[in-house]
């Protein structure tokens, strides 16, 4: 059986923990910051995880992860 190739793209947006879950780096956090709120910012800077159903996606293009 052939191995499988990791999806090179989602291997640097996503990681997947020793729980299992899929954690990824919020967006919207490049330029253009002045109108944005300062909690708005905040919260941008905290990982986010994806849904369980999202991460059974992500987790088929990171088969080694």
């Amino acid at each position: 059986m052939p191995k499988m190739k990791t999806h090179r793209g989602a291997a640097k947006r996503f990681k997947v923990t020793k729980s299992g879950k899929v954690k990824y780096r919020k967006g919207f956090r490049n330029h253009i910051l002045t109108h944005k709120s300062s909690k708005r910012k905040r919260h941008l800077r905290k990982d986010g995880y994806l849904t369980k159903a999202d991460a059974k996606r992500i987790k088929q293009l990171l088969p080694y992860k």
